[in-house]
C-alpha cells in the first residue's frame, strides 16, 4: 500500500494525507484502548500502517534540494532522540499517572497532538525545489506502476543488495526498539526511564553530524559511495561494541550508545538521503519515496520473521544473548551486503556515464535524464 501511496502521491495532498494517518492512528490507541483483549490487537495494525506511511509523505517536501542531507539527517535524528523520548514519557505516564498501559499511548498521543497540528502547519510552507536544486539533484515526479517496473529491471541487482542489508538493519533496530526494556533490565536498570534518553542523544547529536556533513560533496557518485561506507562502518561498529561489552571492556551503558551509534549510522541514510543520491548520481527523474518503500516493506518483514524466530525458535535464549547475538550476524552479513552493492553501483555508474554520452540531449519525463 506504502508503495503505490507514495510513489504516486502529488504535493499538493502531502499536508491532507499527514493529518489523515495521524488521525487514523490516534483513534487507533483509543480503540485499542477501549477494546478487551485481545481483540484489541487488530488496531496495532490499524495505528502501524498509517504512522508508516507519514514519514515518506515528510520526505516528498526534502527530496531532491542541495541541502537534502542536512534536512534529512535532521528529519532522521528526530526519530531516533523521539524514539528514547516517547519511551521514557511512557514509562512517565504509567509510573508517576497511574495510567494503564493500554491507555499510555493514546495519553502520550494526546500530549503532542498540539506541537504536531503547529510543526505541520509551517512544514506545508516548504517552498519546492528550485532550478539549482533541480540541476544539482534532478527534478522530482510521481512515478505510476509502469515506471515504478522500469526503475526496478534497471538496478535490480542493486536493489536486491541493499534491500537484503536494510533488511538486517531493520529487524536489528525494531528488536532494539521494542524490547531495550527488557535489555535494559536484564542489565540492572529496570527502574531507570531516564536511561532511554540519556543513550540516545548523543547518538542523536553524532548521526545528524555525520549525515549532515555529507552535504558538502557535491559530486552526486561520490556521496553515493560514502554513504555506502558510512552504513559499512556503523555495522561493523556494531559487531565490534558488542564483542567489547562480552570482553568486559566496556560498560552497558557506553555498549548500548556504541550500538545505537552504529545501527543508525548504517540504517539512517537508508530513510533519505542514500536514495537521494542514488537518483541523483544517474540523474534519474522520479521520485525517492518508491524506492524506499520497497526497502522499508522488505525490513518490516525481516522484523516480524526475526520476532517469530526468537519467540517460538530460540524461546529459551535471553533477550540480551538474543541481542547480543543478532548484532554478529547483522554486522558481518550487512557488511558483506553493503560492500557488494558499492561495488555493483560503482560498476553500473560508469556503464551508465558511457550510455548517456551517445544518448540524445533531450532527456524524458520519467527516466533517465541527460546531460
Amino acid at each position: 500500500i506504502g508503495i503505490k501511496v507514495i510513489s504516486e502521491l502529488k504535493s499538493t495532498g502531502r499536508a491532507l494525507g499527514i493529518l489523515l494517518m495521524v488521525s487514523i492512528a490516534g483513534v487507533s490507541w483509543l480503540l485499542f484502548a477501549v477494546t478487551p483483549r485481545p481483540y484489541n490487537i487488530v488496531f496495532l495494525f490499524t495505528n502501524g500502517l498509517p504512522l508508516g506511511m507519514i514519514w515518506g509523505m515528510i520526505f516528498g517536501y526534502l527530496e531532491g534540494r542541495r541541502t537534502t542531507e542536512v534536512l534529512g539527517a535532521a528529519l532522521s535524528v528526530s526519530f531516533i532522540f523521539s524514539a528514547g523520548l516517547c519511551r521514557s514519557v511512557g514509562a512517565y505516564i504509567i509510573l508517576h499517572w497511574g495510567v494503564s498501559e493500554t491507555w499510555m499511548p493514546f495519553v502520550a498521543a494526546c500530549l503532542f497532538l498540539v506541537p504536531l497540528l503547529v510543526f505541520l502547519w509551517l512544514l506545508d510552507k516548504v517552498p519546492p525545489p528550485n532550478a539549482d536544486d533541480e540541476r544539482m539533484r534532478t527534478k522530482r515526479l510521481p512515478m505510476n506502476k509502469t515506471e515504478r517496473q522500469r526503475f526496478v529491471s534497471m538496478f535490480l541487482p542493486g536493489i536486491i543488495l541493499f534491500v537484503l542489508c536494510y533488511m538486517l538493519l531493520t529487524a536489528y533496530r525494531d528488536f532494539r526498539d521494542n524490547f531495550s526494556a527488557e535489555v535494559w533490565k536484564t542489565l540492572g536498570y529496570a527502574n531507570s526511564p531516564e536511561i532511554f534518553t540519556k543513550t540516545e542523544t548523543p547518538v542523536s547529536f553524532a548521526v545528524l553530524i555525520i549525515m549532515g556533513s555529507v552535504m558538502i560533496i557535491k559530486n552526486n557518485k561520490l556521496a553515493l559511495m560514502v554513504n555506502h561506507v558510512i552504513i559499512f562502518i556503523g555495522m561493523v561498529l556494531v559487531g565490534v561494541a558488542t564483542l567489547m561489552f562480552e570482553k568486559s571492556l566496556i560498560g552497558p551503558e557506553l555498549w548500548m550508545t556504541l550500538i545505537g551509534l552504529g545501527l543508525y549510522m548504517g540504517y539512517i541514510p537508508f530513510n533519505s538521503m542514500f536514495f537521494d543520491r542514488l537518483i541523483a548520481s544517474f540523474k534519474y527523474v522520479g521520485t525517492v519515496g518508491f524506492i524506499m518503500y520497497v526497502a522499508d516493506s522488505f525490513g518490516y518483514l525481516a522484523s516480524v520473521s526475526v520476532l517469530f524466530y526468537k519467540q517460538f525458535g530460540q524461546a529459551e535464549l535471553s533477550w540480551l544473548s538474543f541481542f547480543s547475538s543478532s548484532g554478529y550476524v547483522m554486522s558481518v552479513a550487512g557488511g558483506v551486503l553493503i560492500l557488494s552493492s558499492m561495488a555493483y553501483f560503482h560498476v553500473k555508474h560508469k556503464r551508465w556515464q558511457k550510455e548517456v554520452s551517445a544518448a540524445p540531449a533531450t532527456p524524458p519525463e520519467v527516466g533517465y535524464e541527460t546531460e
